[in-house]
């Protein structure tokens, strides 16, 4: 090694997000234009209700055709969540156009993980219906059995997955799943989430910690992101110094609403031995 010299100063190590976490491939992500929306939204549900059959042509002594069943539709409602990343430091010696780039890849690297717990904690694991049996925790396989049974009787089309990024190496073992056009999905077709803040692993019916060993997965009819621009704080590097302590701060947030197609959830707990 050099026997002299001062330590050089280089360029961070790079880093990317998970790539089948929740802004992967299987959700539709939508840069919104209309500020009203990232208020929150509102929809009338499609293809959540079911289909029958029906008798055209009955036995004697039936007068009329089997009964048709009508259905009214619903209204589903999605709530914002804004994901913040700050970045502080003193102003001398760290500029402004550092502490924005320093923030603004916190938010790249985190956001996702962050709006993974948040809409586990928040949405999911107060909305789903608990699958798992009197007698306890499944295996891998039979949980997803389970929740793809439920996509398939209540909702009759292909949905998503979602679970802790470390059931991955669990369900791949498996074979339980496959790549497709770069998304995880199942055999029947349901796209894969593989999330790091579903690790947060709150279950149904009040939203509490699964037992150490064990882990709740989720599943969901289609679901779209909304989402807006970065937005930054303050947008000038002399708001950015307090001047009483000769500190800057920054911040770069995001505000997103994720709608469910049929604002409905599915949750079973599984073991992971």
């Amino acid at each position: 090694m050099p026997a002299v010299g001062l330590r050089r100063y280089v360029e961070a190590v790079p880093g990317e997000p998970l790539p089948h976490g929740l802004l992967g491939g299987c959700t539709t992500i939508i840069d919104a234009t209309d500020p009203h929306e990232l208020l929150g939204t509102d929809w009338r549900p499609l293809s959540c209700a079911d289909a029958h059959d029906t008798t055209w042509c009955p036995p004697a002594p039936a007068p009329e055709p089997g009964p048709i069943t009508y259905f009214r539709p619903g209204n589903c409602t999605a709530a914002p969540v804004t994901i913040v990343a700050g970045s502080e430091c003193s102003a001398i010696g760290f500029t402004y156009a550092e502490a924005l780039e320093h923030a603004r890849e916190t938010l790249r690297m985190g956001e996702q993980r962050a709006l993974e717990e948040w809409f586990l904690r928040d949405v999911l694991c107060t909305m789903a219906e608990n699958l798992t049996p009197a007698a306890g925790a499944l295996s891998v396989a039979q949980g997803l059995s389970v929740l793809e049974t439920w996509l398939g009787t209540e909702y009759g089309g292909t949905g998503v997955l979602h679970l802790p990024v470390g059931v991955g190496s669990l369900i791949s073992r498996e074979s339980s799943i496959f790549m497709d056009g770069g998304s995880p999905r199942t055999l029947v077709g349901n796209c894969v989430v593989l999330g790091a803040g579903y690790t947060v692993n709150m279950g149904p019916p009040n939203c509490l910690p699964a037992d150490p060993g064990q882990a709740w997965l989720y599943a969901t009819s289609p679901i779209r992101v909304r989402r807006d621009a970065v937005e930054v704080v303050p947008d000038t590097d002399a708001a950015s110094v307090n001047t009483r302590t000769n500190d800057r701060r920054v911040q770069v947030q995001r505000t997103s609403v994720i709608e469910i197609a049929c604002c409905r959830a599915a949750a079973v707990r599984i073991t992971l031995c």
